[in-house]
């Protein structure tokens, strides 16, 4: 039952996603040569045509990668790949911690080399193509390093964690790796922005008297306590641009991507961090963090349940191996099906994502007004090569944020 369940939903999962691209793709193009006319004044014809070629290549990357992950999915479940690297392992490795923790690294390992190989096309070829990528082939192999060392830092010793108390508390291992997990992400939220993000990027003081004035007065309406404002040197990498909050207490601090300081006017910038400073003001980033606990300790429990179930291994393609634990297998095939099975959250997700940017745009409306937001966007929309006409389904499955025509008219009837 499972086994035909799963099928179905792989299948089904890559059939609509494969559907939504395509429709995404014939819509934009059929509107390629016209540009909406409320942007025929600000933004060209040249650069509608950029975003809606950029648009479509982008689409039919993800296909052939979603393409990709379903196989790989079914060669490492239904196929026997995870039957033959568990047994693999027992042969080679002694120790049950050690042996499942290797199962799990090398499967990993495996994913992470399919998805670094489609990040480097995306950069090198469907970025650079589009006049985006300042990224060179060394900071790209730097920053893959970085993000390894990070990786095996931080994740070795959950993933060693949540297998001991999996092994050493049968009965209760959930609840406490649930508390594990909530330290872990709050520890993480704790060092990122002061020992992982500069370790990326290259943070400076904001140097414009003019803007920090602003900021420091916008925050202080907004009863933001702020311990510093940077600009973080994104040009580096790409030519997108962007701006954040991050951190926590009395550790927050705000950062411009330098790309993005180069693009709009004082207004425009005080506009945009207003936006972000609404998704503080009605706590959407707390909300979304508990959200996200309370859906691991769930999970968790669900886990828990279906690791003692044999059926949960046999009709995901592997024979679970008697008087060893296997954990790590459920581990494995719980994070690798998981989202088969829940793909059709990410409307509700979507749609929720954009009911907090509308709440944070009526906010930034209250704070700076409307125009300069407007005139922001609709900068950051060119610059980005986002798409003015995106097909509305294809739309409200994924697009966090309301696409432009919408967003902008809310914006001037707030």
């Amino acid at each position: 039952m499972l086994t035909a369940l799963f099928l179905a939903c792989l299948l089904g999962d890559l059939a609509l996603r494969t559907w939504l691209a395509r429709r995404q793709i014939r819509h934009v193009m059929a509107h390629r040569n016209h540009v909406p006319d409320a942007f025929a004044h600000r933004i060209g014809l040249h650069s509608h045509q950029r975003a809606a070629d950029y648009t479509a290549a982008r689409s039919h990357l993800t296909i052939i990668e979603r393409i990709v992950e379903a196989l790989v999915l079914l060669g490492l479940t239904l196929l026997g790949g995870l039957q033959w690297l568990d047994i693999l392992a027992g042969r080679l490795i002694d120790s049950e911690l050690w042996r499942q923790a290797a199962l799990i690294a090398v499967v990993l390992a495996l994913l992470g080399l399919i998805g670094l190989a489609f990040s480097a096309w995306r950069t090198f070829v469907l970025e650079a193509r589009f006049g985006f990528n300042r990224m060179t082939p060394r900071l790209f192999m730097v920053d893959g390093m970085k993000m390894l060392v990070v990786t095996l830092v931080l994740g070795i010793p959950l993933l060693l964690a949540i297998l001991s108390l999996m092994q050493a508390s049968p009965q209760h291992w959930a609840w406490w790796a649930w508390g594990v997990w909530v330290g872990f992400n709050l520890l993480v939220l704790w060092l990122y922005p002061g020992f992982i993000a500069p370790w990326f990027n290259r943070f400076t003081p904001l140097d414009n008297p003019e803007l920090s004035e602003r900021i420091h007065a916008l925050a202080q309406r907004c009863h933001f306590g702020l311990e510093g404002l940077f600009v973080m040197d994104g040009s580096r990498r790409s030519a997108h641009g962007n701006a954040y909050f991050t951190g926590f207490g009395r550790h927050r601090r705000i950062v411009f991507f330098d790309t993005l300081l180069a693009r709009l006017n004082t207004d425009e910038v005080e506009a945009v961090l207003a936006h972000e400073l609404g998704h503080f003001a009605h706590r959407h980033v707390l909300r979304r963090i508990i959200m996200n606990f309370v859906a691991a300790g769930v999970l968790l429990q669900l886990l828990a349940w279906l690791s003692t179930q044999t059926w949960f291994y046999v009709q995901l393609g592997v024979v679970p191996q008697l008087g060893r634990p296997n954990d790590g297998l459920a581990l494995l095939l719980f994070m690798l099906t998981l989202p088969v099975f829940t793909f059709w959250v990410t409307p509700i997700a979507s749609l929720l994502s954009r009911r907090d940017e509308f709440q944070a745009d009526r906010y930034a409306v209250t704070q700076c007004g409307a125009q300069p937001l407007a005139d922001a966007l609709v900068k950051l929309y060119d610059d980005n090569a986002a798409t003015l006409t995106p097909d509305p389904l294809h739309s409200a499955w994924y697009d966090s944020h309301p696409s432009a025509a919408v967003r902008i008219a809310h914006l001037h009837d707030a």
